[in-house]
């Protein structure tokens, strides 16, 4: 599954999480050696980089939905299978609520594959799920230092700024993230009248008379 970042909420359920272990002996998770055996990522910024092109001139909202799914095809391409099977563990752990689970296979990723930017970025959506946006910054932050065009994961940076109610940092991030991708759902958040809207928003709309 191909999750999009989404606002902050409450009570979610957490299920128990299951040992990675017993997934391993059953051979549904590979054992792996160091990082030194993960090889690179590959490289998809070229089509990426016209992916956001399509995406800047989609005509409405329904065409841009459309091309902000293919992303995921690019930056869900693990570097070996092994490392393809660590984050769709985590990704199905995350999607049956199983956080604990979720980020178990996720902290393997990122410790195998330490250069490749979505093992961040999908244990980064696991904290902010969880409401810890400060871990989920910090992941942030390291996806985009390898991947600086990753649009979920400027609009990710953005929420999880909102979470810790940094909202001049947010309004900055969610910023650089609407510049690649104007179509963000959460471009409402930057609206006049939303949380994030620019102090200066409300002043400049016109008065109504009634």
């Amino acid at each position: 599954m191909r999750q999009f970042w989404i606002a902050p909420f409450l009570g979610l359920c957490f299920a128990a999480a299951a040992p990675l272990a017993q997934a391993e002996r059953a051979g549904r998770v590979p054992l792996l050696a160091d990082s030194a055996s993960c090889p690179a990522a590959p490289d998809h910024q070229g089509a990426v980089d016209l992916l956001i092109g399509r995406v800047q001139a989609a005509p409405d909202e329904a065409s841009a939905q459309q091309i902000s799914n293919e992303f995921w095809q690019y930056w869900a391409d693990a570097p070996n299978a092994e490392a393809q099977a660590l984050l769709d563990r985590g990704m199905t752990r995350r999607s049956a609520f199983d956080f604990l689970g979720a980020l178990e296979a996720f902290d393997r990723l990122v410790a195998y594959c330490p250069d490749y930017a979505e093992g961040y970025n999908q244990r980064a959506f696991v904290h902010y799920l969880r409401r810890d946006f400060a871990a989920a910054l910090r992941d942030l932050d390291r996806a985009l230092d390898l991947s600086p065009r990753h649009v979920a994961a400027l609009s990710g940076r953005a929420l999880s700024l909102y979470g810790l109610s940094r909202l001049g940092e947010a309004r900055e991030a969610l910023d650089q993230a609407l510049s690649l991708n104007p179509w963000l759902p959460e471009r409402y958040l930057v609206a006049p009248g939303g949380p994030l809207a620019p102090e200066d928003a409300d002043a400049a709309m016109p008065e109504v008379e009634l």
